[in-house]
């Protein structure tokens, strides 16, 4: 029986010719990820057990993103650890701020994730590097702290799900909209510890962008890690930008998938997640009597340049609606300075938006966005459990950026349609 990509990467890290779901691994790692929240745990373990230095300087990368500018006391705490322990360690890829961005748009932007990589971070959404063609997944702290000193990690190789992609996307429609129909189609927990693997015609017409978006959110499903094929467009992406040689892995046509599912891309329509969970999905137009209190419109999963342009194009000469506070956060400081460059932050000022520096603030219920009882919220952020994004009689309402730019004209949950 042959073996799904994820498995391929797996094998090859593991110094094994074969594997197979369920098989427990040792990988050799290309990179360990910590943020400010995560990082300072994972310190706190690494000196615990007595380690005394980290197993690559050039493979450990820590970026400080969820409360940075420092939000309190305990953040700058939390950021001086950081700090600290790059500077002693002489860690090459730390992210601070003025360099700092969201940690998962940042570290493909900058090259230091590429192709056949295979990755853990301390946060959840590290899945978000399957779109390079890598095997990338979340771990605890105690686990980041065991890669930075030894540049390995225990796996249990999972089974796989395969999604056949086939159409392109109407217009109005992104990533998101791909995602958030698949997690509403099979569950929170449909993909539970497996590989969620994209294939099939259909990924050509899909941009790095959107693919970076759906293997985000890949988590929300329950799964290890998602993943799609490197082709011209990932290969594109990744020239003179790849810090690294890309490795490019494929799926043997005889591998074993637990199920296949077929995803048409022309059917997809603007949906929207519902409070409290990502399964909770209903096409936006369904929605248009849900008045709104805030709008907030970036993070890890849609805070990349396409949607601040999204966003952009349904701005642009409007009004953000009485009673509505748009929140605009581009995810890199480069992606920030191309939005200044071309009027997209004049523009949303013009609107009666808001644009922060790079954070997750607003996302995890940080700052930048706190909710109050009773309040609602349509993000393009990645969750919305209860208290997610402040009081726990807030709602969250999960969308893509056409959606949510759309929703804060009109106060109303609504569904983009070009003029």
């Amino acid at each position: 029986m042959g073996m799904t990509m994820t498995q391929k990467i797996l094998a090859a890290h593991a110094g094994l010719e074969t594997v197979k779901a369920g098989q427990l691994i040792n990988a050799r790692l290309d990179l360990v990820l910590g943020n400010d929240i995560t990082t300072p745990v994972a310190i706190n373990e690494f000196k615990k057990a007595g380690f005394k230095q980290v197993f690559d300087k050039d493979r450990i990368a820590i970026v400080l993103d969820h409360f940075v500018p420092n939000k309190d006391i305990k953040a700058a705490e939390q950021s001086k650890s950081c700090r600290e322990f790059a500077c002693c360690h002489k860690v090459s890829h730390f992210y601070d701020v003025g360099r700092m961005g969201i940690e998962h748009a940042l570290l493909p932007e900058q090259g230091v994730v590429t192709a056949g990589d295979c990755i853990i971070g301390a946060d959840s959404h590290t899945c978000t590097y399957g779109a390079l063609g890598a095997f990338s997944t979340g771990v605890g702290s105690t686990d980041m702290a065991a890669g930075m000193a030894t540049g390995t990690a225990w796996f249990k190789v999972p089974s796989a799900v395969k999604f056949n992609l086939t159409g392109r996307l109407p217009k109005g429609c992104s990533g998101k909209d791909v995602i958030l129909t698949i997690i509403g189609r099979i569950g929170v927990d449909g993909a539970l510890y497996k590989s969620m693997e994209f294939t099939g015609e259909g990924v050509c017409a899909l941009t790095m962008d959107d693919r970076f978006c759906i293997c985000n959110m890949a988590v929300e499903a329950g799964a290890k890690n998602g993943i799609f094929p490197v082709d011209e467009i990932t290969l594109k992406y990744l020239e003179g930008r790849s810090g690294r040689e890309p490795v490019v892995y494929h799926g043997d046509i005889d591998a074993e998938y637990d199920e296949v599912i077929d995803v048409d891309l022309n059917s997809i329509v603007p949906v929207v997640a519902c409070p409290h969970l990502p399964e909770n999905t209903h096409p936006a137009c369904k929605l248009s009597h849900i008045k709104i209190d805030q709008v907030v419109i970036g993070s890890c999963t849609n805070g990349r340049m396409e949607d601040m342009e999204a966003a952009y194009d349904i701005l642009k000469g409007k009004r953000v609606a009485d009673g509505v506070r748009c929140i605009i956060i581009p995810a890199t400081m480069q992606i920030y300075r191309e939005c200044i460059e071309k009027g997209y932050v004049t523009a949303f000022i013009d609107a009666g938006a808001v644009v922060s520096t790079p954070t997750c603030g607003p996302c995890l219920g940080g700052y930048m966005g706190i909710l109050a009882a009773g309040e609602r919220c349509v993000a393009t952020t990645n969750r919305n459990f209860v208290g997610r994004m402040g009081h726990v009689d807030s709602e969250v309402y999960l969308a893509s950026p056409y959606t949510a730019a759309a929703s804060a004209i009109t106060g109303y949950i609504t569904e983009y349609k070009e003029d």
